[in-house]
This record gives C-alpha cells, sequence and structure tokens, in this order.
C-alpha cells in the first residue's frame, strides 16, 4: 500500500519580517528547511527501478557470495602451507560454479576448483593452476602460501539482512546488480516528482510557427522541459498562456491535479501584465524573493491548490541559472532524493573579470585546456551562451577581481543532475 505524504501548507514560502534582499544561501537554507517529499512509495519490479529513487533502505535477502568460494581457477586443499616443496594427492571429481563437490576433502589432499565454485567441505584455501604441476594423480608446488589463499569469504560483499542501498538514492544500473545478486527481485520506490512547465506571454509563439513582428519563439518551455527529463523529473507540458487572468488560473486550475510542482516563465514580476504573481497574490499564498543573483529577477514563490509554484523570470539565461540553482535542489528533495548540493570544483580561471559586492553571479563558462572560459557576453539575452557552455562559473557575494590562473569554483552541467 502506498504511503502519501502530509501536503504543504500555503505559508510555506514566508519570509521572515524585515528580510529585503535575500542572499542566495539564505534563499537555499528557505527552500531546505521548508519543502518536504511529496511523491508516493510503490513497489516496483527491479526492471521498473532504473533511475527511481529509493522510497526505504532495500535489505539484501541473501548474503553474497552467499557460501566461501573461490576467487581464481586452481586447486583447493586445507592451509596454511609452509615454505618449501608441497606434494598432494587429487581426490576424483571437482567443484564449479553452479555443480559444488558434495562430499569431504580429506585433510592433506587436494581437489580441482574453478572461478566461482563453492569451497568443499575441508577446503579454506586454493592455489592458482599456474604455480601447479599435476600428473592427474596429484599436485605439486611451492610453498609457502597463507591460509584463505585466492578465496571469498561468504557474506563478505553483503550479509543477509543488511542494508545494501539507502532510501533517498536514485537506482543506477550497477545497484541493480547488487540487488539482483543479494536476492531481491522488486523495490520500494517513490512515484516520479511531475513537474509542469508553462510559459506565458502574448508575444510568445511555437518553435517552427510564423511570427509576426513583436513576437519571439518560445524557448524557455523546450529547455526547461528537457532540463526536467534530464534531472529524472517526470515533465508535463502545460503549454503556453496568454496575459489573460482568467485564461491563466483555468489553465493552473486545469493543472494542478496532474501534477506535484509547476514552473513557469515570464509574469512573476510586479508589472501590468504578470498575471503569474497577480493570482498567486489574490490566493494568499505568494511571496516575491528578490534574491541577490545575477542574472535573475525576483523569483516568485507560491501554491496552487497544494502546488508549489516557481515563478521563474522569462529571461532564458535567468530561467536556466534559477532552476539550477533553486529549482533543481527543491524538487530533489521533494522528489525525495534529499536535498543535493551540486559538486563543484576549483579550477584556474581562463578570463579577468572585476566584480562588485552585493549579489552572487553566475557566469556562463566551459572547460578548454585546464582553464575556466567565459561567454564573450554577460548579456543575459545571449541565449547561445547556453549552448555554448558546459557549465557555470560562481562568483561569491562580494568584491573581487578575478585575473587569468586564480582559482574560481566550475559547476558542471551535469552535476546538477540527480
Amino acid at each position: 500500500m502506498s504511503l502519501k505524504p502530509p501536503p504543504l501548507s500555503n505559508d510555506c514560502f514566508a519570509l521572515p519580517a524585515g528580510v529585503d534582499w535575500t542572499p542566495v544561501d539564505q534563499a537555499l537554507a528557505l527552500l531546505r528547511d521548508r519543502l518536504g517529499v511529496v511523491t508516493q512509495s510503490e513497489i516496483r519490479p527491479l526492471s521498473q527501478s532504473l533511475g527511481r529513487v529509493l522510497a526505504a533502505d532495500a535489505l539484501a535477502r541473501r548474503s553474497n557470495p552467499p557460501l566461501p568460494n573461490t576467487a581464481v581457477d586452481g586447486y583447493g586443499f586445507a592451509g596454511p602451507v609452509g615454505e618449501g616443496e608441497v606434494v598432494l594427492p587429487l581426490v576424483e571429481g571437482r567443484s564449479a560454479a553452479g555443480v559444488p563437490y558434495e562430499g569431504r576433502v580429506p585433510a592433506g589432499h587436494a581437489i580441482r576448483i574453478l572461478t566461482g565454485a563453492a569451497l568443499p567441505d575441508g577446503v579454506d584455501t586454493v592455489i592458482l593452476e599456474e604455480d601447479v604441476n599435476c600428473d592427474g594423480a596429484q599436485i605439486a608446488f611451492n610453498g609457502p602460501l597463507k591460509q584463505g589463499a585466492n578465496t571469498r569469504k561468504a557474506g563478505e560483499d553483503a550479509l543477509a539482512g543488511s542494508a545494501i542501498l539507502a532510501a533517498g538514492r536514485v537506482v543506477t544500473p550497477a545497484d541493480l546488480a547488487l540487488a539482483s545478486a543479494t536476492g531481491l527481485a522488486e523495490l520500494a520506490v517513490r512515484a516520479p516528482l511531475r513537474v509542469g512547465v508553462l510559459s506565458t506571454g502574448d508575444e510568445l509563439v511555437e518553435p517552427g510557427e510564423p511570427a509576426a513582428p513583436g513576437q519571439i519563439y518560445d524557448a524557455n518551455r523546450v529547455m526547461l522541459l528537457g532540463l526536467l527529463g534530464q534531472m529524472g523529473f517526470a515533465p508535463v507540458d502545460l503549454g503556453k498562456a496568454p496575459d489573460d487572468r482568467a485564461g491563466l488560473r483555468a489553465t493552473l486550475d486545469e493543472a494542478a491535479p496532474k501534477v506535484d510542482a509547476i514552473l513557469t516563465s515570464g509574469g512573476a514580476s510586479a508589472g501590468d501584465e504578470d498575471h503569474v504573481s497577480a493570482l498567486l497574490k489574490e490566493a494568499g499564498a505568494l511571496q516575491e524573493w528578490r534574491i541577490a543573483l545575477k542574472p535573475g529577477r525576483p523569483l516568485a514563490l507560491g501554491m496552487w491548490q497544494g502546488r508549489p509554484v516557481f515563478g521563474l523570470p522569462g529571461n532564458p539565461v535567468a530561467a536556466l541559472v534559477c532552476t539550477l540553482i533553486f529549482a533543481r535542489p527543491a524538487l530533489g528533495l521533494m522528489a525525495g532524493a534529499g536535498w543535493q548540493e551540486p559538486q563543484g570544483f576549483d579550477v584556474p580561471a581562463g578570463f579577468a573579470k572585476r566584480k562588485k559586492p552585493g549579489r552572487r553571479e553566475y557566469l556562463r563558462a566551459r572547460m578548454r585546456d585546464g582553464r575556466a572560459e567565459v561567454f564573450k557576453s554577460e548579456g543575459s539575452g545571449r541565449v547561445s551562451g547556453l549552448s555554448w557552455a558546459e557549465g557555470l562559473v560562481e562568483l561569491g557575494d562580494g568584491a573581487m577581481e578575478i585575473n587569468p590562473g586564480d582559482p574560481v569554483r566550475f559547476y558542471p552541467y551535469s552535476s546538477f543532475l540527480m
């Protein structure tokens, strides 16, 4: 039976009294503290668990390996063996993977044994066949050889009943191998987080359609839908809404039962046509976080019928940065994967820049010849810079002067994936 988490409250995004500009780290801390898991748990076979978030620890049903076995082809006997020449008679038969030897090997005797085979009774040590001369009746080799050489202990990889995978982990192909090796056929995983993407604005037209003067193609929706899919969420295309409050309200009402969270782009400021902010304010659940961030504008956060709404800027560069820095960890938390911070790397700068204090900045960047180079223009209207880049360089809140070779923090786009 699936377990449903509690709903989020309408005031979960409220800022403390007196807060004006919100530093990036404070905004991230507020999201981390106020959001929670919203996805339900379900049981799925291993074949349907790849990329899903574990809802509970996975416990091994059987130890791996289940019995002591050999790591090599060779001959098994009871060790240890001292220095000097050793000659041991062979017992008839052999032990192979899946076809174990059912008898007991007497002390002072040896048996032919193949990689992965269970150790017969009376065997705890194996010598490599390359180190042995054999005439079919006995073997000869030189010691010394430690007791337990070339063998694997039962359960040395995983013990029955032990936790092999932790709740909140995103299941990988290697995890499927471990689960199968320890006797599991299914896992308790969370349903994928359904994230709706909605574009707003009369000026938007679909890619490929005729564009009249003053109209632009909708770059954000296709970008955000693709990004969410890459991140491991279930993207839901909510289309585009015109600058009409009633129409936008109807779109949100229809979307709410189908999704767990909503990303909107455009209409999230305080202008006459910013209907996303207006509707969230009418619902009594709007907070505009004026985040000290470049590129970026106020991030509108609110609730619509119990679903968190992230109101992103309409500019594609700012929309992508806000999604990576704020929406990505928040959505991962809601999906049950916990709050995940992207992995950054300190690398030499391949550029020079003087930065003013007061805002954190993210520059479109890529690695070349061991250095981080940045896009030729910081203009947030240059969509080509997003495609040119392979990640972001983060510049801290304070003033700084960067010269080529100085260390900077680089976040590859791949570090934002679950």
